[in-house]
């Protein structure tokens, strides 16, 4: 039996499939199983970080996906994994890598030191940019052509969910994976501008991308009821780093993991030009 954390985000979601579709038992946990509309195969169960425990029962292995800012409850999830699992493949993050004293790097590292100090067998994701984030801007692309945003001449390796999961899956499912970290990116950088254009192009309409001042993108993010306040600031900061340093640097770890190229941001426009 294989848990998934998170089994209705973008990821998790993609993961549970993945595993249904490849014949694996699968217990899928999240807040709320009536809305789950996960395949009939998958048992769904309620759980959080408080009521982790009795989901682990008969449990070999486990997705973990991290859905705050620090790592202060750490402790206490990784120990119950521990008591009754013996496999973690954990969505961790590339700053851990890229911005090791931002934020998300920092807590990050402290999960990832709780994961490995548990005796668990272990792997690591370090995703690169997720492509779901342009789902950030489906409610201006809903009602116009302009997209309002700051830094738009950053470059991101938009990384679509599937890859990500499909990398999850083989880690789960096959040996040859225990203390690796799995650096994972998309095939090409693009700036937002680029990714804006790109989703006009899947929708078939001239989408452009209209530049804001850190201030005025701040205000905006703050204003966004869908956007955590707390993590406005840490965005901001790591797209200022981001702004300030190298391009990223692609890899072929999808690739190598699984046997297919990862796919491009065109392919994850046209896959989710309905959701916007």
């Amino acid at each position: 039996m294989i848990l998934v954390t998170g089994a209705t985000g973008n990821v998790g979601r993609q993961v549970v499939h993945q595993l249904v579709g490849a014949g694996h038992p699968v217990r899928a946990m999240t807040r709320d199983p009536s809305c789950a509309a996960l395949p009939p195969a998958v048992e769904v169960v309620k759980g959080d970080h408080e009521t982790i425990d009795r989901c682990l029962d008969g449990v070999e292995s486990v997705f973990l996906i991290w859905p705050f800012h620090t790592a202060d409850l750490a402790t206490g999830v990784v120990a119950a994994i521990r008591r009754h699992a013996r496999r973690i493949v954990l969505l961790s993050s590339g700053a851990v890598r890229d911005q090791p004293d931002s934020a998300v790097g920092l807590s990050h590292n402290e999960l990832e030191q709780r994961v490995e100090q548990s005796g668990l067998a272990w792997t690591m994701l370090w995703p690169s940019t997720f492509a779901a984030n342009a789902l950030w801007w489906r409610g201006q692309i809903r009602s116009g052509d302009v997209v309002r945003g700051g830094f738009g001449a950053l470059k991101m390796a938009m990384l679509h969910e599937r890859d990500i999961a499909a990398v999850a899956v083989r880690a789960l499912t096959s040996d040859g994976h225990d203390g690796t970290r799995y650096v994972l990116t998309g095939p090409e950088a693009l700036t937002q501008v680029e990714q804006v254009r790109i989703i006009g192009d899947a929708l078939g309409r001239p989408l452009r991308w209209q530049e804001l001042s850190r201030d005025e993108e701040r205000q905006r993010l703050l204003a966004d009821d869908d956007f955590p306040d707390s993590f406005v600031d840490a965005l901001l900061d790591g797209y200022a780093q981001m702004l300030d340093g190298p391009p990223p640097v692609l890899t072929n770890t999808v690739e190598e993991v699984t046997g297919r190229p990862a796919r491009s941001f065109a392919e994850w426009a046209k896959d989710h030009a309905g959701d916007f």
